[in-house]
């Protein structure tokens, strides 16, 4: 494949890798002058319809995603080939090395590069999952790092849209036995959950330098997934966080319900841990709200139970049982005592009531009217004095997040202002706990396009855009916030944004190379700010060897700075072709046939000799084809017309080096 030109414009120029369905090269782009990334089908799979179908689902569920940690996919394409066709994936270049290089390095990384590259795996897969897209095969040989420590994931070789009930659909498994989760183990559902338990592996692997589960085989690494606990990262490495620790674990819990519901969820703890500031980080346990199924509560049992608490409800329960003990222990003549002191009881309970109905009802009876406040949009204490002065009761009905009222000030109040009541109603208000606070979503790494429905659907406001040159971060791509990302502000806060610009274009005007040498015209293209590209050898009847004889840009345009200059240079004038010895053709009209002969082979020539009756005498050259005189190239061939004599009645021998043709008696030739 070295040297091979793809689509009429991907030079290929080295193997870089490959996976396990393709093996990827470097490449030159001729059109754009850059280099790229192209990922060829193994030889082994074009005749397999099944995996060429796989290959084109690759490029078609990578094209639709764009994010900055995710590796761009260019072109798609195919190409005859002498024995089968080429089926490739043009894609973003990327000049680093993958996670796995990384960690063979450096043996395990530092927390803060785990938390660091985790969080931008995890923005990946969230970008994906947004896209209804499953990686299904996360692992540190498909994420690059660059050089800049910015992360890449690629290859989508096996990642497939995903449904509300996506199901391995055959009994083999896809994915890296010491990253994928126990449902894929199994064969079984496959969803975003699966990516976080894989992105748990890879976590653990760079805080520990280790995977988790090792084996003999595929299938024992599955087993284990499937049915053992995970040594905790700190056992095996000390300087473990224990927010990090958290995190992981939870990553790999076993049932997929247990684990984060979704990577947006994963990647607030992984910014919990990273703003920490040393502080000890607890990390929710999902397990505690699962969804359970619980009897209904009835009627029977909240009787006895309304306006009690707790401490009273656990004093009955007691009670009860102490009254059950003690029943099994008295005589039975006791019990008739009992039902006499209940009865007692009872009468008194009635009497008591009656007497409080009484009493309530001559009270409202004679109570004063008073008129209703406006208490709305008062402060909760001058509300408070304000009903109590007038005679009625102040109560606190609930509070709830406004945002016309500021915290502690009344919403809203059970009976309108102007209303008459009796001294002693009560008036129930709803207090403002002013407005709601809301974690500020991270817009770092995000196309600018995207923010203005993230803010909407977090309930803020977008603000301004800043766009401002950069050189490590894609245009139109989000680089800072304000205010920062996690913090809690008020609902409907401006968030504003600076967006890159991308890397600052500076022009310069193309210098005139043409009639230079070679190795002034490379000073002039570095001095104007410039790049040396390709220098192609041309032969040139007009320039002398080393002289550039074109440029791919016209002397005195305006292109940007650091753009490749490519030049023909010439290798001096073609060689000329030696002139062909020309040979004169003798005359040998009138020799015999053996010195007509040897004339033509002593000039350079052949001789090809034909007969023909004659009345010159027999074995004589009567003509010769080139005649006499002629310049002819070395080699051609001369025919010989030799006279066979008169034509007789008797038949002729045959001539010489003629076979004799076979025929009846007293034919003639």
């Amino acid at each position: 494949m070295i040297g091979k030109v793809l689509g009429g414009r991907y030079e290929i120029k080295e193997k870089v890798g490959g996976g396990g369905m393709g093996i990827v090269y470097k490449a030159r782009c001729r059109l754009l002058n850059r280099f790229v990334a192209v990922k060829v089908l193994r030889e082994e799979f074009v005749s397999d319809e099944q995996f060429i179908k796989n290959f084109r689902k690759e490029s078609q569920a990578a094209a639709s995603l764009s994010h900055p940690n995710i590796v761009g996919i260019y072109d798609v394409g195919v190409e005859k080939g002498e024995e089968h066709d080429i089926h490739y994936i043009v894609m973003e270049y990327v000049d680093g090395k993958t996670l796995s290089e990384v960690i063979k390095e450096k043996g395990r990384l530092s927390p803060k590069e785990t938390i660091d590259y985790s969080l931008q795996i995890a923005e990946a897969l969230e970008h994906a999952h947004k896209n209804q897209i499953i990686h299904r095969d996360i692992k540190p040989h498909n994420i690059m790092v660059t050089k800049d420590g910015r992360i890449k994931v690629t290859d989508f070789g096996i990642a497939r849209a995903a449904t509300s009930s996506t199901l391995t659909a055959t009994s083999s498994v896809v994915g890296s036995a010491h990253y994928f989760s126990p449902e894929q183990a199994r064969g079984g559902f496959t969803d975003e959950k699966s990516d976080i338990y894989s992105l748990g592996i890879v976590m653990y692997e760079m805080i520990t330098g280790s995977v988790p589960f090792n084996g003999d085989s595929p299938i024992s690494i599955a087993l284990k997934h499937v049915q053992e606990e995970v040594t905790p990262p700190s056992e095996i490495n000390s300087d473990v966080p224990q927010g990090i620790e958290a995190i992981i674990n939870k990553c790999l819990r076993k049932n997929s319900v247990e684990r984060y519901k979704d990577a947006r969820e994963l990647i607030a703890d992984l910014n919990k841990v990273k703003y920490s500031d040393g502080k000890e980080v607890v990390v929710d346990d999902i397990s505690e709200s699962l969804t359970q199924i619980i009897p209904a509560i009835t009627d029977d049992d909240l009787k006895g139970v309304e306006g009690k608490t707790d401490r009273e409800k656990k004093d009955k329960e007691e009670g009860k049982e102490k009254i059950k003990d003690k029943d099994k222990d008295e005589p039975k003549k006791n019990k008739g005592n009992k039902k006499y002191v209940l009865l007692g009881v009872l009468l008194a309970f009635l009497l008591a009531t009656g007497m409080f109905i009484g009493v309530t009802r001559a009270r409202d009876l004679f109570a004063k009217e008073v008129e209703v406040p406006d208490l709305v949009g008062r402060n909760e204490d001058e509300a408070k004095k304000l009903a109590e002065d007038l005679g009625l009761v102040f109560k606190v009905k609930e509070s709830k997040y406004s945002s016309e009222f500021s915290e502690g000030y009344i919403i809203s109040q059970s009976e309108k202002p102007g209303k008459l009541l009796k001294e002693g109603y009560p008036i129930e208000v709803v207090v403002s706990k002013g407005k709601k606070l809301i974690e500020v979503p991270d817009l770092k790494n995000r196309n600018v396009d995207e923010i203005k429905d993230i803010l909407k659907d977090a309930g803020l406001k977008d603000g301004s855009i800043d766009y401002r040159y950069s050189d490590s971060v894609p245009a139109n791509i989000v680089m800072e916030q304000d205010p920062n990302p996690y913090t809690e502000v008020p609902e409907d806060t401006v968030v504003n944004v600076i967006v890159s610009k991308g890397p600052e274009r500076v022009t310069v005007t193309m210098p005139n190379l043409i009639g230079q040498n070679i190795k002034d015209a490379k000073n002039a293209i570095i001095a104007a700010g410039l790049a040396v590209g390709e220098v192609i050898p041309k032969e040139s009847k007009q320039y002398s060897k080393d002289i550039v004889i074109w440029q791919n840009y016209q002397a005195g345009g305006q292109v940007n700075k650091n753009t490749v200059v490519t030049l023909h240079v010439s290798s001096g004038p073609p060689k000329e072709k030696p002139k062909e010895e020309k040979i004169s053709v003798p005359g040998v009209i009138g020799q015999s046939e053996k010195d007509a002969k040897n004339a033509i082979v002593a000039s350079g020539l052949s001789a090809n000799v034909k007969y023909e009756y004659s009345d010159q005498p027999k074995g004589i050259v009567i003509k010769q084809n080139p005649s006499a005189g002629n310049k002819v190239k070395k080699n051609t061939t001369v025919t010989l017309i030799v006279s066979k004599g008169p034509k007789s009645e008797e038949p002729e021998p045959s001539e010489p080096g003629e076979p004799e043709e076979p025929g009846e008696p007293g034919e003639e030739d």
